[in-house]
């Protein structure tokens, strides 16, 4: 009778560890669930606040006092556009972005190394401008004050080496490290030849303030749905093109089938980020 009683209890004992691992099991399962529902969360919230606040009437927007003086070769409708790549080149990709946006900055890293070699070899050049939609729905004035930067590395012949530097080193969005020109000073140490007493002084004024306004105005007034906005030859290619997302290998299809029977153009050496 001991012994049956002994089988039993070892029985019930093996039940229960069976039961805790179960219980153990389903709770990784649980907890898998709920971080990979969290990573979209962010991803997709970061989306909806670029088009929540493409249709905003942000601070930002407001015409403010003051020249506007146009960054040193901008180019574009109104002198807007600041491009990289060269001028013969024969597509051109458009580039609407706000340096608080995350999306932007997903944007930058999955895409970077790619426009760069399309821009390097003469198949495209790039416009890009500059909005401040982040502050103008957060607060605070990071995307300003990091647009002026940039419009201020322009001036030095260094936009694209510093745009690559904002973006790596993007705080995040509700961190308005940006609105600190001390900062953005700090960042265009990683640019050779940036950091200058020109540069400094033009971050300082913010000498480009109300060029960016004016730019930003342009991008509320376009029927952008958010940043980033990106357009192969006037066509919307970001999320995708048509019934194609944009991709690595897709863009360069793009691009390729756009140029076909052009000649690249004649591209011009510049410094390269850090």
């Amino acid at each position: 009778m001991s012994e049956k009683n002994e089988q039993g209890k070892r029985a019930a004992r093996d039940r229960l560890v069976q039961q805790r691992e179960r219980q153990k099991a389903s709770e990784r399962r649980r907890r898998t669930l709920i971080v990979a529902s969290a990573v979209v969360g962010v991803l997709a919230l970061a989306a909806v606040v670029g088009v929540i606040a493409a249709n905003s009437g942000g601070k930002s927007g407001k015409a403010e006092a003051g020249p506007v003086v146009t960054p040193s070769g901008a180019t574009g409708k109104d002198s807007l556009a600041i491009q990289v790549g060269a001028d013969g080149a024969p597509s051109t990709l458009t580039i609407w972005e706000d340096f608080r946006c995350p999306v932007c900055a997903q944007f930058e890293n999955a895409f970077r190394d790619t426009i760069h070699q399309l821009e390097n070899t003469g198949q495209i050049k790039v416009e890009y401008h500059l909005a401040t939609i982040i502050d103008g729905n957060l607060g605070g004035s990071g995307s300003l004050r990091a647009a002026n930067a940039a419009a201020c590395a322009q001036d030095a012949g260094k936009f694209s080496a510093y745009h690559d530097v904002l973006y790596r080193n993007q705080p995040q969005e509700t961190d308005d490290a940006f609105g600190d020109n001390a900062r953005l000073i700090e960042l265009s140490g990683k640019v050779p030849g940036l950091d200058a007493t020109g540069f400094r002084s033009c971050v300082e004024d913010g000498k480009h303030d109300s060029w960016v306004k004016k730019s930003n105005t342009a991008f509320r007034n376009g029927g952008f749905q958010g940043t980033p906005t990106a357009l192969l030859n006037g066509e919307a290619i970001f999320p995708k093109k048509g019934n194609e997302p944009m991709t690595v290998a897709n863009l360069k299809k793009w691009v390729a089938a756009a140029n076909k029977g052009k000649k690249p153009g004649t591209v011009t050496p510049a410094p390269s980020g850090s």
